[in-house]
């Protein structure tokens, strides 16, 4: 099988030194057959026809050939080694090669350029001198005469022509298109092999033909044709399977969200595809320019910088199927003149639309992943001094105690403002925000890259000291990080000093970074009490601590003989001052110590084991109470607060159901209140937990939102019915607008979510009035009643308020009465909350 390539573009000096050395190889074989002509030269007019005939068949077999295309330069796959071959057959060695020569000159000189007609001359007279040479080596065997050998000898002449046809076309080919050798040679193997068999079986039949009678040779151009368009369908129906296997597979890759990985694999990709010499894509969006070729990306920027490579250019517009937005362009450079066919008109249009859809996907991706990012870092961050929050520090320290403790020592230091409310009172929040500020950029200049600088609050901050050599250097640590704050800082002229107090806590072998924190909290109280600037946290001096390891022993017998009780606070709208709920607080009635507050035993319990039974006893005791009211008139639902521990468990949902049933209580009377971590939210075992409970009527709150303990994640994921505002919030908000707007956004997020929100600590009238004025209908604390047993709360709900059963406060207004209200109210906030039950002293 012979081939040419046609391309008007500059010729690389390799290939046309390699172009030149076989011109020369092909001269020196046409001198021999001349001098051999000499001697055996055309004597008859048969001769003469003989010649005229091979030189035409030459000729029609260059003329008659399959196009392949492979970037720039088209490639085509001729029949003159067949005409050789047959050649051979018939007429002595040296008119074949001669003939050859004029045959290819005839068939090439019109339609390629100079060097390419050069070739093609010599690579098939060098093809016809390989064949001769194997005749000559089968000596008196050739030419052959039985059918047999006919077949045989041919065969073996053909397979020699053949071989040096790839030999001397396949460096070139590849130094043309800029492909290996090898996988040159590799490309279409199977389907230049199977036309190396047509064409012997060709060049055969057309030896026997002749052999058995010439006038039967008028049935080989048919045949000859038939077998061309068959073999030139073949490979044209194999190149366009593969490019649309290509097509699928280049497609398929572009389905990733990076958008570098989305470009990058459009321009190698095509540049295979397509067969371009270099592939460009504009983005409209940023202006950013990719360009490059098969063998990866050139130019990467958004500067604009002209291509290297000259050539033809075929844009296409990146526009999705409904062509309702253009977001640049892609760019095919070809260094030669190149049509490309209606096949891979359609292929780059079907490109271009994947690519659009691919590079629209990895952008929306992008900003997804971007805005996500702001979302992550508001999170964990304080919105005024760009800090660490208190859930990051808690986040951060639980990942520095729970994995890296070969690291070195981990300590925390905790630090207070004094008299920071003074600032505030005498020169308004905004100077006090300044002055946090400073204090913020002070504490992270003082501090070492390991450390974490967070602001817990206020005027809290804390340091999370990492990769200490030894517990010692905490406190250098500390002092270095006071000192920082010793200078005073300038306000508009005025030079105010901050004083501070700090607490020191290194990392507890138990209890993780809330122990932690609880201990330089400790440690901070106790320099203030003591009139220092810094202490360090020390187990003689936690009275709280040591009460804690006493009575952890104590657990057992206290679950036995029920010495654990429940007391409830009521819930209340703060428009009617009607009851519409009841949180359950648990505690402890120690023989000896007496009343004991949760926070004092509720982590001995988690860590003894006995949490469920603790648990069973809590709800048991408040699902009794909340039948006791129902009985008595007053359907109140009643909430349990929930141990993250107890959501761990899977059998927690059958549990809470069975005490539901035997209380003969619907789920909807019960409120489950929820103190979320952002470890145990993101654990499926809790979401399936908490989805089982919802989906069978239990109500679900979430309890201390915006302390920095709760997560907006959550909310996204465990669908909750209630939001419950924390009490420091509520006492804060006349004082800090920061607690104002917390309660705001809260309120504004619970009316988009449509959840009730309840808040926490109310414990005056302006409190009641401001609250019920922002949109907020339900809250308790003392305003209305301290903590109750469920008798006691019973008959204040029979007694009521001003001879109104089940309330607790008279109304804020008359019935009937129009208010115009400061504040605006959502329509559609809940007029009756959903009770909230917690096991912490409120």
């Amino acid at each position: 099988m012979s081939r040419t390539t046609e391309s008007r573009t500059g010729v690389d000096p390799g290939l046309r030194g390699l172009v030149y050395t076989l011109v020369a190889g092909a001269s020196l074989v046409a001198l021999i057959a001349v001098s051999a002509t000499r001697r055996q030269h055309p004597e008859s007019v048969r001769d003469f026809v003989t010649v005229a005939t091979l030189v035409v068949t030459v000729a029609l077999a260059t003329v008659i050939k399959t196009r392949l295309r492979i970037r720039s330069t088209t490639f085509y796959f001729a029949w003159v080694e067949t005409a050789i071959v047959i050649g051979l057959a018939v007429a002595p060695a040296s008119w074949v090669v001669l003939a050859t020569g004029l045959g290819v000159a005839a068939g090439s000189v019109t339609r390629l350029a100079p060097i390419k007609v050069a070739f093609a001359i010599a690579k098939h007279t060098l093809v016809a001198g390989g064949a001769t040479v194997a005749t000559l080596l089968l000596g008196g065997a050739w030419p052959p005469r039985e059918p047999l050998r006919i077949v045989v000898l041919l065969g073996i002449v053909y397979l020699v022509a053949a071989i040096l046809d790839d030999v001397l076309a396949i460096p070139v080919i590849a130094l043309a298109s800029r492909t290996p050798i090898l996988r040159q040679f590799r490309n279409n193997l199977d389907l230049r092999i199977a036309g190396f068999g047509v064409r012997f079986v060709v060049a055969a039949s057309t030896v026997l033909i002749l052999r058995v009678d010439p006038r039967l040779l008028l049935a080989v151009p048919p045949l000859v044709l038939s077998l061309h368009l068959a073999y030139s369908a073949r490979i044209r129906a194999r190149t366009e399977q593969q490019a649309w296997q290509r097509l699928a597979r280049t497609t398929d890759a572009l389905n990733v969200v990076d958008l570098d990985q989305v470009l990058t694999t459009a321009v190698t990709e095509a540049a295979e595809l397509f067969s371009a010499d270099e592939v460009e894509i504009e983005l409209r969006e940023g202006g950013r320019t990719v360009r490059g070729g098969a063998a990866g990306i050139t130019y990467d920027g958004t500067a604009p910088r002209p291509s290297a490579t000259d050539g033809r250019i075929m844009p296409v517009t990146l526009e999705g199927h409904d062509r309702a937005e253009n977001i640049g362009e892609l760019r095919l450079r070809f260094v030669g003149p190149v049509e490309l066919s209606e096949r891979e008109q359609y292929t780059l249009r079907t490109f271009a639309s994947a690519l659009c859809t691919a590079v629209r996907n990895a952008q929306a991706y992008a900003e997804l992943a971007r805005v996500a990012a702001d979302h992550a870092y508001a999170a964990t961050h304080d919105a005024l001094t760009g800090l660490s929050n208190r859930r990051h520090l808690l986040d951060e320290g639980t990942a520095q105690l729970t994995t890296r403790h070969a690291d070195g020592v981990t300590a925390l230091v905790l630090i207070d403002l004094n008299h920071f409310k003074e600032v505030n009172d005498t020169l308004g929040h905004g100077a006090g925000d300044r002055v946090l500020i400073q204090v913020a950029e002070r504490l992270r200049d003082a501090a070492r890259a390991d450390d974490l600088v967070a602001r817990l609050g206020g005027d809290e901050f804390a340091v999370l000291l990492r990769g200490l050599p030894a517990p010692a250097v905490a406190a250098h640590r500390a002092e270095a990080l006071l000192a920082a704050l010793h200078d005073p800082i300038d306000l508009d002229g005025m030079r105010i000093s901050v004083e501070a107090s700090g607490g020191i806590a290194v990392a507890p072998a138990t209890g993780g970074m809330p122990e932690l924190l609880r201990r330089a909290d400790v440690a901070m109280y106790q320099a203030k009490r003591a009139g220092q600037r810094i202490a360090t946290y020390a187990a003689t001096r936690d009275t709280a601590d040591l009460s804690r390891l006493t009575l952890g022993g104590e657990l057992p017998r206290a679950v036995a003989d029920h010495e654990f009780t429940v007391n409830f606070q009521p819930i209340v709208d703060l428009g009617s001052g009607q009851v519409t709920g009841a949180e359950a607080l648990a505690r402890w009635h120690h023989p000896t110590h007496g009343l004991i507050d949760p926070l004092r035993f509720l982590e001995a319990v988690e860590r003894s084991g006995l949490l469920p039974a603790f648990a069973e006893a809590i709800l048991d005791q408040a699902l009794i109470a909340a039948g006791s009211w129902h009985d008595a008139g007053f359907d109140l639902p009643v909430s349990v607060n929930v141990s993250p521990r107890s959501l761990l468990d899977a059998r927690f949902p059958g549990a809470v159901l069975a005490r539901l049933r035997a209380h003969d209580l619907p789920p909807d009377r019960l409120v489950l209140e929820l103190t979320e971590t952002l470890t145990l939210s993101q654990l499926d075992v809790v979401d399936r937990v908490l989805s089982r409970l919802r989906d069978s009527g239990v109500r679900l709150a979430l309890d201390d939102f915006g302390t920095g303990y709760s997560s907006l994640s959550l909310l996204s994921r465990i669908p909750v019915h209630e939001l419950k505002i924390d009490r420091s919030f509520v006492t804060a908000m006349e004082t800090a607008p920061e607690a104002a707007a917390v309660i705001r956004s809260t309120l504004d997020l619970g009316r988009s979510l449509d959840l009730t929100v309840v808040a926490e600590g109310v414990e005056s009238e302006p409190q009641r009035r401001t609250l019920w004025e922002l949109g907020c209908t339900a809250g308790q604390g003392h305003l209305f009643a301290r903590p109750l047993p469920a008798g006691a709360l019973l008959a204040a709900l029979q007694r009521g308020a001003g001879g109104r059963p089940g309330a607790l406060a008279a109304p804020l207004h008359d019935t009937g009465a129009v208010i115009r209200l400061p504040g605006r109210r959502a329509a559609g906030t809940r007029t009756r909350p959903a009770p909230a039950t917690d096991v912490r002293h409120p």
